[in-house]
């Protein structure tokens, strides 16, 4: 059971291509948000979709294959946790971030 604790798996386009950010010692990360539709029909008989965002980091190779391969509007598949942070920005605010850390992407395609 420890496997299935503070796992995701999502599949969904992408919003927008890669940000890239390379750090010191040769790091790399690729941040990007995911769409996820759901769609149903509500008691009025119409359909709805309800469309979710969710924000994607990845490291190191999988940062490599995202900068490659993705581009705006691809539908990927990927796995990872949920991280929750928070920061001071430069008002000194502060903001809470909830991201998924991608272990493992597939490329679908467009």
């Amino acid at each position: 059971m420890n496997t299935l604790r503070n796992r995701v798996q999502l599949i969904g386009h992408t919003g927008k291509d890669p940000d890239i950010k390379n750090f010191d010692g040769g790091k790399k990360l690729a941040s990007v948000t995911i769409a996820t539709n759901e769609v149903y029909t509500n008691d009025k008989g119409e359909k709805v979709t309800d469309t979710q965002w969710h924000s994607v980091a990845a490291w190191g190779k999988t940062a490599e294959i995202m900068e490659k391969y993705v581009t705006e509007g691809d539908q990927i598949a990927i796995e990872g946790k949920l991280v929750h942070r928070s920061y001071d920005d430069k008002n000194g605010e502060k903001k809470y971030i909830s991201e998924i850390v991608v272990n493992e992407i597939i490329l679908l395609g467009k």
